[in-house]
């Protein structure tokens, strides 16, 4: 396969997986795109501006998502201590809780599906993960 050949590949079967991982969410509280704003507080407060950048977005659309998550609990607006005009978000404990249950539903998912694999196609999957980390990692 050529370079432009696994690229085509590799871009269908992530959109392949990006729908199923929505559809396991679609019934819950939490949806995908919020699951993922969430995982971007994983790690401690983030500025919006940051966030936005990070997903792709416009600062609008992330101030829509984060009053959402906000509403329901899982998230509290902060200011920076060095710069008060700077909005900053952080996860809450029922944020936390909510972001815990989703990656959970999500591994339980592709863990199912990868016990489905043959062990040749589990070995050629585990052996692509470093390589997919590269290509991913800024």
């Amino acid at each position: 396969m050529t370079d432009r050949e696994i690229a085509e590949t590799l871009n269908r079967r992530l959109r392949d997986m990006v729908l199923t991982l929505r559809r396991i969410t679609a019934d819950q509280e939490i949806t995908s795109q919020q699951t993922s704003v969430l995982g971007s507080l994983a790690d401690g407060p983030r500025r919006m501006t940051d966030l936005a950048a990070e997903h792709g977005v416009r600062l609008p659309t992330m101030t829509a998502q984060v009053n959402r998550l906000e509403r329901d609990g899982r998230v509290v607006r902060g200011r920076d201590g060095a710069d008060a005009r700077v909005v900053t978000v952080e996860l809450t404990p029922r944020g936390r809780d909510g972001l815990r249950d989703a990656r959970e539903r999500r591994v339980a998912l592709l863990a199912e599906r990868v016990a489905a694999l043959s062990a040749a196609d589990r070995d050629a999957l585990a052996a692509a993960l470093p390589a997919l980390g590269r290509l991913f990692t800024p």
